[in-house]
């Protein structure tokens, strides 16, 4: 598979708006790193986006999260690694995410209730609509990732 096209040369200000939105998510909405990875790699997963899935691992684990609590986030509902509060994260994501099969579900929103305010909330579901545009730019425009040497 090949990249399409460069997009950040096709529309330089369609690529500042979408960075103008991450530089929101990642540095000035005060949202925990730990719930930003989870949005980040399960969106990414359940879109299918090897590009983005690559770089977010590497950053998780360049931050310091365990190998067990991002190799285990494709199968969350499984595995007691996560607690409420994650879930309630990791649940709003695969429901926003999937939104046309979710209808955006009113038991996910309610999982956020007792661990989040309305602000908070607010940011956690732009953090998500935000990863889930980086992915359609991705897929869309084939973005590939580096192949690691040691494969």
């Amino acid at each position: 598979m090949q990249p399409r096209f460069d997009y950040m040369k096709a529309s330089p200000e369609a690529f500042q708006a979408v960075w103008a939105l991450e530089q929101f998510v990642s540095k000035k909405a005060g949202l925990d790193k730990r719930f930003l990875y989870l949005v980040k790699i399960r969106a990414s997963q359940i879109n299918g986006c090897a590009f983005c899935i690559d770089m977010h691992v590497k950053e998780a684990r360049w931050e310091g999260f365990g190998n067990q609590w991002i190799t285990l986030i494709s199968a969350w509902r499984e595995s007691p690694v996560y607690d409420e509060k994650e879930r309630a994260v990791l649940a709003w994501t695969d429901s926003l995410t999937n939104v046309a099969q979710t209808g955006a579900s009113d038991g996910d929103f309610e999982l956020l209730r007792p661990h989040f305010t309305d602000e908070e909330i607010t940011k956690l579901t732009v953090a998500i609509g935000t990863i889930n545009i980086w992915n359609r730019i991705a897929l869309g425009f084939r973005s590939q990732h580096a192949v690691d040497p040691t494969n």
